[in-house]
């Protein structure tokens, strides 16, 4: 049997669906007083950014837009390799009694969200946290569910979901190859 890879998102759908989710946080958060939006390394990060461009554009506002990179905080730092790559966390504003919302590409395990909410809770307490997803893929290992999702896919577990960004990738496409799952 071979791989059949398809596009889930073409870059029109991946920007209407950012849109939705823009509009399903503030509605989550009753407006955007006290809102942070955080993306985890490295793709997440860039769909922060536009959603959160969504949101102060439709809003008229500025809310603050973070960074996380979860790599020191990962369980299973010690299969990644003995020289990790670590980028930036970027939170430059205190998180006590904030609504934050971590944003990813990609939920799965849960594993990467586990590490992200261990992390934000060294930067303070917020007041809710909330997890927005692009992709759903199913398949948790850890009790983790998002708040807001742009789309569900069902995948069978050797099967792979890749989030491609302009920013990184030089467009912006959600491919999925493997069967799908029943």
């Amino acid at each position: 049997m071979t791989d059949h890879q398809s596009t889930i998102l073409d870059g029109r759908a991946m920007d209407r669906t950012l849109r939705r989710m823009a509009d399903e946080i503030v509605e989550l958060n009753d407006g955007t007083d006290d809102l942070i939006i955080v993306g985890i390394q490295r793709r997440g990060v860039q769909l922060a950014a536009r959603i959160v461009s969504s949101i102060n554009e439709r809003e008229g506002v500025d809310v603050p837009n973070g960074a996380l990179d979860i790599t020191l905080y990962r369980d299973d730092l010690q299969t990644v390799g003995p020289r990790p790559v670590v980028g930036p966390t970027n939170l430059p504003w205190a998180i006590d009694g904030k609504c934050v919302v971590i944003v990813d590409d990609v939920l799965y395990t849960g594993r990467t969200v586990r590490a992200a909410l261990d992390e934000l809770a060294d930067f303070g307490r917020a007041r809710r946290i909330a997890l927005a997803v692009l992709i759903d893929r199913g398949g948790r290992e850890l009790p983790i569910q998002p708040d807001v999702v742009g789309k569900t896919v069902k995948l069978a577990s050797g099967g792979r979901v890749d989030v491609m960004v302009k920013e990184l990738d030089d467009r912006d496409a959600v491919t999925m190859t493997g069967a799908e799952g029943k």
